[in-house]
């Protein structure tokens, strides 16, 4: 269980094309993973996501540890029953959401506090105060049954000082270690409820320096999981860092491991991910900026309230006709969203989950072909709006 194996390497570049073994299913990679924070790509039903070929999607640990906690999702039969999604699931740590969010509710509150042995914080639902150690952390994706469970770790901001920076970076190995031996533990005790393998992803952080980041990559890859992940970037650092943290860091990872890049999901991002050695990417960007008026197509990011739409007859993606949006117009879409009709940001968020999706099964493409390099000149070239 969880074998990666590499199917073609890119001659010009280190993009790659792989296959990940799951307990419930494979991950053709590079793949680009939707987020369903709460349980739910937001405006999709399982079988949408199925057509627009999701391999695996995202929950999130923090929001369902809080709301509806996960001894009820356990007492379910765990996260792939209750959410009616028979394939791969990927559960991160929570722990960006309680730095982000754990400040308290919406009323103030504490900051957050941090230890070695864990990290206090209140629920952005009501304040209640809640501690999260690694072990705790573990126990509950566990009991939410996902096949990958990410490492808890500290994700210090990007402009902080080099002090700072390593200091969160070794908490964060510390954490990965804890997270590592209650994993463990947890597979052997036969008294718990017997779930599926699940595969631990370590986390890469480091910040924006150099040598922080090679020693993080090291320390990570000795801790011989099945996968390793990247966090701590594209959170307000300049594209041209995040790339250069990326270049760095690929001689480093563990050549026969898929890497995971957290949080990143725009067009372009995704393929200089690619190019660098990235197998896995995630983002909540496609159903954000769908609830804000914005698509993609082959041209680029355009927002449906422009006017010139009001009279377009043609679908999202005319380039596509197999996009699951292609029977509506522009104008139909645009009046919806004007309306405030939720079809129209389902449509909207379809499309583009499509779009992505559709984007990394012809990237696999091009690299078993070994073009991947004009592959992403030619995608790039008339795309307008590339963030």
């Amino acid at each position: 269980m969880f074998e990666f194996q590499i199917l073609a390497k890119d001659p010009r570049s280190k993009a790659r094309r792989g296959l990940f073994s799951t307990p419930h299913g494979q991950i053709e990679t590079p793949i680009f993973m939707p987020v369903g924070t709460l349980g739910s790509v937001k405006g999709l039903a399982p079988e949408e996501l199925e057509k627009a070929h999701a391999q695996i999607i995202l929950a999130n640990t923090y929001h369902l540890y809080l709301r509806p906690g996960h001894e009820l999702i356990a007492r379910m039969g765990g996260l792939h029953r209750w959410i009616n999604w028979p394939y791969p699931i990927l559960t991160d740590s929570g722990g960006f959401q309680v730095f982000s969010l754990g400040a308290g509710s919406k009323k103030g509150g504490n900051k957050v506090k941090i230890s070695d042995e864990g990290v206090e914080f209140k629920s952005h639902l009501d304040g209640s105060r809640h501690y999260l150690t690694p072990e705790k952390t573990v126990e509950i994706e566990h009991a939410l049954g996902a096949d990958i469970i990410m490492a808890l770790d500290e994700c210090a901001p990007h402009d902080s000082d080099k002090n700072y920076a390593r200091q969160a970076m070794e908490r964060t190995h510390r954490w990965a270690e804890k997270c590592q031996k209650r994993h463990l533990e947890l597979e052997k005790d036969k008294n718990l409820p017997l779930h599926p393998a699940q595969a631990l992803f370590p986390i890469i952080q480091g910040t924006v320096y150099d040598d922080l980041r090679i020693e993080s990559a090291q320390f990570i890859k000795n801790l011989d999981t099945p996968g390793i992940a990247i966090g701590g970037l594209s959170v307000g650092e300049e594209r041209a860092v995040m790339n250069h943290v990326l270049e760095i860091l690929e001689p480093h990872y563990p050549a026969n491991k898929p890497r995971y890049l957290m949080g990143v999901g725009t067009p372009l991002d995704l393929l200089e991910g690619i190019e660098r050695g990235i197998d896995m990417f995630d983002c909540v960007h496609a159903t954000r900026i769908a609830r804000h008026g914005c698509f993609y197509n082959a041209t680029g990011r355009h927002h449906i309230a422009n006017e010139k739409f009001a009279t377009d007859p043609l679908p999202l993606a005319p380039e596509d006709p197999q996009n699951p949006t292609t029977k509506f117009s522009r104008s139909y879409i645009r009046h919806l969203v004007k309306e405030n009709e939720m079809l129209g940001i389902r449509l909207l968020s379809i499309n583009n989950l499509y779009f992505l999706l559709k984007l990394m099964e012809e990237t696999r493409l091009s690299i078993s072909s070994g073009n991947f390099i004009d592959f992403k000149e030619l995608t790039l070239k008339n795309f307008h709006d590339i963030t």
